[in-house]
């Protein structure tokens, strides 16, 4: 198979007076073109998981290759650079920038990859479009409803068309027909070359993935899988 991603005896632990193991030596590769949900109680692992994929946090101990590069964990830089190019992360509360707009959400993350403001204007304009909003661009997030701060989350975690889109409980704080309307951006984002994990406690939205995986005990346990 073509994996984009794979793990190999990652752990991470937590000191709070006492150690606490979260993740406890996970093995697991994900494949290319598939969608992956993630589910797991609260305090399972899931968002500790995703920013370890993010390389926002790294593993107290393992291997973390992404397109069968070693991740060093210490090249902070390089790893900003790669996140940047090829990851696209959509968290639940969204995360814009309060003082910009839409549309600045949007581009500014583009600007991390390229110093031409007017393409990457055009660029998120675009996107934004496709996300149904192009009314709401000079809008800033405070004027938005929460399913438009979420499209125009996942807005900006397309501008840099990334390989791999990783969302931590991406409407879990949205009404379930707006989760559903969000959701059915999500999955139509889907194709060959693009890797999707999200996390979320929802079955309905789980069930849709190709592969639904459960943190238990601080691994991954493969509940169903649409492919061989």
């Amino acid at each position: 198979m073509n994996n984009l991603i794979s793990l190999k005896n990652i752990s991470k632990s937590f000191l709070n007076n006492k150690k606490i193991a979260v993740l406890k030596k996970i093995n697991y590769s994900f494949t290319r073109g598939k969608i992956y949900s993630l589910m797991g109680p609260s305090g399972s692992g899931k968002s500790t998981l995703l920013n370890i994929l993010s390389m926002i946090d790294k593993p107290t101990n393992g291997t973390l290759t992404i397109s069968n590069k070693v991740i060093n964990f210490s090249e902070t830089v390089n790893n900003d650079k790669i996140r940047s190019k090829k990851i696209g992360i959509i968290y639940q509360q969204n995360n814009l920038l309060s003082d910009f707009t839409a549309l600045e959400n949007v581009y500014l993350a583009n600007l991390a990859l390229t110093d031409k403001k007017y393409e990457a204007k055009d660029r998120a304009k675009i996107i934004i479009k496709k996300m149904g909003l192009t009314s709401r661009e000079d809008h800033y997030p405070s004027e938005l409803s929460g399913g438009e701060m979420q499209r125009i989350a996942i807005a900006r975690a397309l501008i840099n068309e990334p390989e791999i889109i990783l969302a931590d409980e991406p409407t879990g704080s949205l009404d379930q027909a707006t989760a559903k309307e969000v959701f059915s951006i999500l999955y139509n984002l889907k194709n060959k070359n693009r890797l999707i994990i999200y996390a979320t406690h929802n079955r309905f939205f789980a069930n849709m993935a190709d592969c639904k995986l459960e943190m238990i005990d601080g691994n991954i346990k493969t509940i169903n899988a649409r492919f061989k």
